[in-house]
């Protein structure tokens, strides 16, 4: 299991990286061709890959530049099936000005033929930066 949880960690590092280079075909290689999803940019569900690379065309004509992050990535595997989830920051740049969004999401993985790709992608906003809300117990 650390195999694999270092795999889509590893995944989810590379994607972000791709993001970050505006290599949009190396960002859609991550995903399934069968892909459905939420993005934080519109309320409808997304289908297959013309309409995410909608989304993610969106997000990298926003301003001057965008810096994507991921933080905090978990996990959890079940079988040929497995979940990240984590929180993120789009830092955009406009006019001499940043602009962050943060927010957290989720990927689900199935492997097919020795590969894992994403089949469902989740990204909500936060209402409140990840230090700021105490999420502890109790």
């Amino acid at each position: 299991m650390a195999d694999i949880d270092q795999t889509i960690k590893q995944i989810e590092k590379d994607m972000a990286d791709a993001f970050n280079r505006g290599d949009l075909d190396a960002i859609l290689d991550f995903f399934d061709r069968d892909f459905v999803g939420f993005s934080s940019t519109a309320h409808e569900r997304l289908h297959g890959l013309k309409a995410l690379r909608k989304t993610f065309v969106f997000y990298m004509k926003q301003g001057e530049g965008v810096d994507f992050q991921l933080d905090e990535i978990e996990v959890n595997t079940y079988g040929p099936v497995a979940v990240a989830s984590f929180y993120w920051s789009v830092t955009m740049k406009s006019h001499g000005k940043a602009h962050e969004v943060v927010g957290r999401g989720s990927h689900v993985f199935v492997q097919r033929d020795g590969q894992w790709k994403i089949v469902h992608e989740h990204f909500s906003r936060a209402h409140h930066k990840p230090e700021v809300w105490d999420s502890s117990p109790g």
